[in-house]
């Protein structure tokens, strides 16, 4: 039999060390950690050690555990949970494990196999994700399948019938969940895949309260680690599904350059190949030749995009395998045993080595040669293949990610989730979903929550993909997610009026947009770094606020609040702007001590405990708070220029309220050398001192990823105009009132220093402006210029804020004014 190439070929471990294990004649327990127990039952007595679709890893430290044995009970305990066991079949009869947690009456003991307790019965699982959003409006499917079932039941079905289910995750507020891998297929030596013996269970317990952080990291530790991705895919994504040329996508990507509109990723739909082809081959979704009337040159295009800075990628639909019309016909039918001559089609089937070794050979090789950089697979045919249970998508993005990193490339494709371990396959493509308001709403809890199976690449069409409404708004607030979701990848059908270009919209929202996008560009060297501390430290790129706050109740009250990376908590404004106030707002829950806006330097109080709080926001502006504390680098723009880079000229924002440590990380974006050490970590410490902030900097490790010099601009965010400013080297000071920000212009070069700025006084802008606000608001507001004045004169006189909630309150404003007015007073 043939075997697979080293390159697909795993140094994985399954084996788990004896010492971690305890066997009967039919069952296996191997207690991996204090919080996580693997469990095994077999009629037969065999068990397997080797890895599989889900677990690559079981050699785990010895946790501490003890074991109690009778005729007839088992007894494994162990800090964190207690196991008692029958030694009869597994099932909930005869096994159970009790938590050391007190989160809920009735679902501290589970019973093998349960999901849900009480009467009735509730769930407690936080949710995993979903395969794919396609035809999606919102959190429910709009679809052929909904419809026909409305028609078989009379129109008797509820809408929470067509919901994406979004399966069970890792993270369960009772303390315990558990997955099973009794049916994920093994992974051999050589790399190939194999079915398991049918009859046996294989599943994994996860008893870590509520430390979901551990619960995700252990799990990376089991599975294997989130892959470092390129930098590239990090930056703005063009792409949409539209009969492109070389003439025409040329002049679209001259046109963004020339109005100062970074993209680093360029994204080419099917009508790169064939697809009007003859009728007797079918449909042409599957191709693989260039269309030479549109692109007669593929690699003169691909080099020209290179020159320009971009990346391509290009779509892939490959279940109806290759046709006797493809230019790689005959060395793939040769290849296959099929006859050219005959004409006859070679089947798609990644069940055969052959097969997925000629594929990869004669149709993606070569355009990989020619400078293809990754690939979009857009597969669509469900997980049917010729071996039972093995889904073709999980096949799909494994070999493909291995085979693009045969040449010293990180591995990195667009394609679908395909269950528990896609983790290590990024970045996910959630699909076509429609253009509205639901579909917004729902992507950022749908993200955010795929933390929980740790899938935290997922890309969605930003701006929505089709049917839909045009809607300036909607557009600039999808964007505004865009920037603070994990890939910024804007899409759209081939419908004429579904354009996410700029230009395509009236002023302002063309401005805004453009100035999003520079935005996420500048936020390269923030995103990078959570690229690498997902990688390293095992933590998703985005959490829900309820990771960091497990304990509040409030932090799992807002499905749509999340963090992106350390630093800053999102609540994403994904409702229509208000006409009078011409805000958005936007009910969140803010954690304890000091919150600061990322846009305008507002200062948030959460107390002791956190608190409720409606933000308000106008169109050019998303809900993003600071943490207490927090430290985020940024690329200096450079104006038409969309190079991702390290830069020469850093800008860092600092903001108030508790001391606080970064450290950024740069390479060269795209190999494995940072493996050996050539990689650059800046450390980066805010300090408070009564009423003294002492910033430093601290670079460690090779100097020769960066420019051979650096600059660096501090943005202190959220402060006052103090005088009493000092460095460690000669600098230029200015203040700008409206966002509440003082910066000091360094002038050093030598990007080796270390740095300190210092300042003190009265350090922390105190929100101490509200009567200019409230003036500046009332008299911008559209509505009753009686109302108005009577709201300032409460500004004016009342002495208090209770004094002064209360006057407002008895005037009955409407309830928009009430909440920007509100927002101002109590923040």
């Amino acid at each position: 039999m043939k075997t697979m190439d080293k390159r697909f070929k795993l140094e994985l471990n399954g084996k788990a060390d004896p010492s971690c294990v305890v066997q009967g004649d039919k069952y296996r327990f191997t207690v991996l950690t204090s919080q996580m127990l693997r469990m095994e039952y077999s009629e037969e007595g065999i068990f397997e050690d080797r890895p599989t679709q889900i677990v690559w890893n079981r050699n785990f430290d010895r946790p501490q555990f003890t074991v109690q044995e009778q005729e007839n009970k088992l007894e494994i305990d162990t800090e964190y949970f207690h196991l008692v066991y029958d030694k009869k079949e597994f099932s909930p009869n005869h096994l159970y494990i009790d938590v050391k947690y007190a989160f809920t009456n009735y679902g501290g003991r589970w019973y093998y196999g349960r999901t849900d307790y009480g009467n009735p019965p509730r769930e407690h699982n936080l949710k995993g994700t979903a395969r794919t959003l396609d035809r999606c409006n919102g959190k429910w499917y709009e679809g052929a399948n909904i419809l026909e079932r409305m028609r078989a039941t009379g129109g008797q079905i509820n809408r929470s019938e067509g919901d994406v289910d979004l399966g069970r995750g890792l993270c369960d507020t009772s303390g315990r969940t558990f997955f099973d891998d009794s049916k994920s297929l093994i992974i051999d030596e050589d790399g190939w895949v194999q079915p398991r013996k049918e009859g046996c269970i294989d599943t994994y317990f996860f008893g870590y309260g509520r430390d979901y952080f551990r619960a995700v990291h252990d799990f990376y530790r089991l599975s294997g680690p989130v892959p470092l991705l390129p930098k590239y895919v990090l930056g703005n994504w063009w792409s949409r599904y539209w009969k492109y040329t070389e003439r025409s996508y040329m002049e679209l990507l001259e046109r963004f350059e020339k109005l100062d509109i970074p993209f680093s990723v360029v994204v080419m739909d099917m009508d790169w190949h064939l697809v009007d082809i003859p009728e007797k081959y079918g449909k042409g979704w599957t191709g693989y030749t260039w269309n030479k009337d549109f692109f007669p040159d593929p690699k003169r295009f691909l080099d020209w995009l290179h020159e320009h800075n971009y990346r391509i990628t290009l779509n892939l639909h490959p279940a109806d395998g290759v046709r006797a019309f493809e230019d790689q016909y005959v060395p793939m039918a040769e290849a296959m045993g099929v006859d050219p001559e005959s004409g006859c089609p070679v089947q798609f089937d990644f069940t055969n080595i052959e097969f997925i070794e000629a594929y990869f050979k004669y149709l993606h090789h070569p355009d990989e040669e020619r400078g293809v950089d990754f690939w979009w697979m857009d597969w669509q045919q469900g997980n049917i293949s010729a071996v039972e249970g093995l889904d073709p998508m999980w096949m799909l993005n494994h070999y493909h990610h291995y085979d693009l990193k045969r040449n010293g490339k990180r591995g990195v494709m667009l394609s679908r989730y395909s269950g528990l371990g896609s983790h290590r396959y990024p970045i996910g493509f959630s699909g076509d979903t429609y253009v509205t308001w639901e579909s917004l709403e729902y992507q950022p809890y749908f993200t955010a929550t795929a933390a929980n199976v740790g899938y935290t690449w997922w890309s969605h069409d930003i701006g929505g993909h089709m049917n839909g409404i045009k809607d300036d708004e909607l557009y600039i607030r999808w964007l505004q997610y865009g920037v603070f979701s994990p890939i910024n990848r804007l899409h759209s059908n081939s419908n004429p009026f579904c354009g996410k270009e700029p230009w395509r919209y009236p002023k302002p929202y063309d401005e805004i947009a453009a100035d999003i996008l520079r935005l996420r560009h500048r936020l390269l060297p923030y995103i990078y770094t959570m690229n690498y501390q997902c990688h390293a430290d095992m933590v998703p790129v985005v959490v829900p606020a309820y990771y960091h706050y497990p304990m509040i109740t409030d932090s799992y009250r807002y499905p749509n609040e999340y963090f992106f990376g350390t630093e800053l908590l999102v609540q994403p404004m994904v409702h229509p702007t208000d006409h009078e106030t011409r805000c958005t707002s936007e009910q969140t829950w803010i954690p304890a001590g000091i919150w600061t806006d990322f846009y305008k330097g507002s200062v948030y109080h959460g107390g002791e405990t956190g608190k409720h709080q409606i933000l308000c926001r106008p169109i050019e502006q998303q809900g993003v708070l600071a943490k207490p504390g927090a430290i985020v680098p940024m690329a200096a723009h450079t104006p038409g220029s969309n190079r991702i880079d390290n830069p020469e000229v850093l800008e860092i924002y600092i903001f108030p309220g508790a001391d606080n440590a970064y450290t950024m990380f740069e390479d060269d974006g795209e190999g494995f050398d940072y493996e050996k050490g050539r990689c650059l970590y800046t450390n980066m410490k805010l300090v408070w001192q009564n009423d003294r902030a002492i910033f430093r900097i601290a670079p460690e490790g090779s100097l020769d990823v960066i420019p051979k010099t650096r600059r660096y601009i501090l943005h202190f965010r959220g402060f006052r105009n103090v005088e009493t400013v000092s460095a460690s080297e000669a600098f230029d000071k200015s203040y700008d009132q409206e966002t509440h920000t003082l910066t000091l212009d360094l002038k050093g070069e030598d990007p080796s220093r270390t740095l300190t700025a210092e300042l003190s006084g009265e350090l922390i802008y105190k929100n101490d402006d509200r009567k200019e606000k409230a003036l500046a608001f009332l008299d911008m507001v559209q509505g009753s210029t009686v109302m108005k004045n009577s709201i300032f004169q409460c500004f004016q006189n009342a002495s208090t804020n209770e004094e002064l909630v209360s006057g407002i309150l008895g005037l009955n404003p409407p309830e928009s004014w009430r909440n920007v007015l509100l927002e101002m007073i109590v923040c």
